[in-house]
């Protein structure tokens, strides 16, 4: 049997994903802002090889929300420092559709992708929290099907701006005097409904052609992007059975599209707590777990439903009913989780607790857990995975140590990177500009 590699990416989110692992003792308190631990950490999955660091965003805080969220640096930014201070892996970060403009988002993103020599992704997202909209003097945040069709226009755009200048366009040909060949350069001049942009880019192409285009979307409008737009997906169901279906969805909207299915990877996020022994991996999830209080965990459920009150209700009564509520939001999980408590019956504490501290079939000694990757991959429920641990330090130095030794053994994982662009690392093609002449194994449209 073939043995089918598994690219991981790493989720950079300061301590950690869980919401106080700020109290944790392996991270520093500050992580959030604490550049060098942002290095170290980087360094180590690189050296580990992790195929990518992903940094999420968000553009909205008030008093309720993730502690580490309130103070946090802005991802270009920091994507830009990583890019000098990493040698070979990729640099993926989150930038709103709803509230960025595409010639900076194009500028932005192509110049991480130049400096770093073809590493750059760009997580492109819609936004989902109602209050951004007041930071950037908007009247009303657009609803959920709106912001999808801003985001279509939007990454257009700026795919379009990354193919204004064709692979060998600046021969810079000091006795001729010629610097750039004006016959190889695109004007877009593109207008639509939300934007319009004339073009070209002040840019050149990178060595992977386009930065990796990621989305992370999960609702049928979610799928529909991806299918015509994405290189890959951040899928945020915990279910091999839901990942599975998604990705069959994912791949069917990228064939729909006229792509190959094989060109869009679908990347689970999972948070694995490696023990030595089951016994000893519940422990260390059940630390984790009492990071958080009831009340605490009330606001973080809060959060995916626009902030809503969940102190009103009862604890120990049945998950309230909320209709609409969370549906422009984050649409696809806050449907899963009224979905899961009316299926299982689950009371609004045991709620709280569990979209706190999700307890996933990634818990448990490093044999199972490779065991579990393996079995998403080969099952159809994944391509690869990015890695949210609850508390960075300790679940990375855990995942490391224990879990990917077992998969270089199975042949599912080396410590050297395949190739030297993100596009490589992660099995995906060169993206040819939509000028260029057409070959027959792009399996690519041209747009």
């Amino acid at each position: 049997m073939s043995r089918k590699r598994i690219p991981f990416g790493v989720m950079l989110q300061g301590p950690g994903g869980h919401m106080n692992a700020w109290k944790h003792p392996s991270v520093p308190a500050d992580a959030s802002i604490n550049f060098e631990h942002h290095v170290r950490t980087a360094r180590q999955a690189e050296k580990a090889g992790i195929a990518f660091v992903f940094i999420a965003d968000g553009l909205y805080i008030n008093e309720v929300s993730i502690p580490h969220f309130l103070n946090r640096f802005e991802p270009i930014a920091l994507l830009s420092a990583l890019a000098a201070s990493t040698a070979s892996i990729g640099l993926v970060g989150t930038l709103s559709t709803s509230y960025s403009d595409p010639f900076t988002v194009a500028r932005q993103f192509g110049s991480i992708d130049v400096i770093s020599g073809g590493r750059a992704g760009w997580n492109a997202v819609t936004s989902p929290l109602e209050g951004s909209a007041r930071n950037y003097n908007r009247d009303k945040h657009p609803d959920h099907a709106l912001r999808y069709e801003i985001a279509g226009e939007h990454i257009e755009v700026v795919k379009g701006l990354w193919d204004s200048w064709d692979d060998d366009a600046f021969p810079r040909n000091r006795e001729t005097g010629q610097y750039a060949d004006f016959t190889k350069m695109h004007r877009l001049d593109f207008k639509g409904r939300f934007h319009a942009a004339e073009g070209p880019l002040n840019l050149g192409r990178s060595p992977q052609g386009q930065p990796v285009l990621f989305q992370a979307g999960a609702s049928d409008n979610g799928i529909k992007l991806a299918g015509r737009h994405a290189d890959a997906v951040f899928a945020g169901s915990e279910s091999f059975e839901d990942n599975r279906e998604l990705s069959r969805k994912l791949k069917q909207s990228a064939l729909a599209h006229g792509r190959s299915a094989e060109h869009l990877k679908v990347f689970p996020g999972v948070a694995p707590i490696v023990g030595s022994t089951q016994e000893e991996a519940e422990r260390k999830y059940q630390e984790i777990r009492a990071l958080v209080t009831d009340h605490e965990a009330l606001l973080y459920l809060g959060r995916f439903f626009d902030h809503h009150d969940f102190t009103a209700y009862p604890l120990d009564e049945p998950f309230p009913d909320l209709g609409d509520i969370g549906a422009n939001n984050f649409r696809a999980h806050t449907d899963r989780i009224k979905r899961v408590a009316r299926e299982k019956k689950l009371t609004l504490r045991e709620i709280a607790l569990d979209v706190a501290t999700p307890r996933t079939s990634f818990i448990g000694t490093p044999e199972a857990i490779a065991d579990e990757l393996v079995r998403w991959v080969e099952g159809g429920a994944a391509d690869g995975f990015v890695l949210g641990f609850h508390v960075l330090t300790a679940g990375l130095d855990d995942f490391e140590a224990h879990v990917l030794p077992i998969l270089e053994a199975r042949g599912h994982h080396r410590p050297a990177q395949f190739g030297t662009t993100l596009r490589d690392h992660l099995g995906l093609p060169y993206r040819e500009s939509r000028y260029a002449v057409p070959t027959a194994d792009t399996g690519e449209e041209a747009a």
